[in-house]
């Protein structure tokens, strides 16, 4: 398992270009290494919109697959309102 990627606190339009670039970063290190599922942490999340979901979304390009840990409730809420319920079950999302 990887050093799971950490979510900010704000998913939102506004913060979506340092996101993508810190998120990017991290895919790139990780692709280095011999990972076998991306994880990504959402338990800080606070404030999220469809910016910041798109960007979880673009991991289903990378060349591996990747699992969210520890959703906030927040970001559960927002996975339920867009039909996204299967990144919540603990297991792998295939690219």
């Amino acid at each position: 398992m990887s050093t799971p990627f950490e979510l900010p606190v704000e998913m939102t339009i506004y913060s979506a270009v340092e996101t993508r670039d810190a998120l990017l970063s991290w895919v790139t290190e990780q692709s280095t290494k011999s990972t076998r599922v991306l994880e990504v942490s959402a338990a800080r999340v606070e404030v999220i919109d469809g910016a910041g979901l798109q960007l979880i979304a673009a991991l289903s390009n990378a060349d591996q697959p990747w699992q969210l840990v520890k959703p906030s409730a927040v970001f559960v809420d927002a996975c339920n309102a867009m039909g996204l319920d299967a990144w919540l079950v603990n297991s792998p999302v295939n690219s």
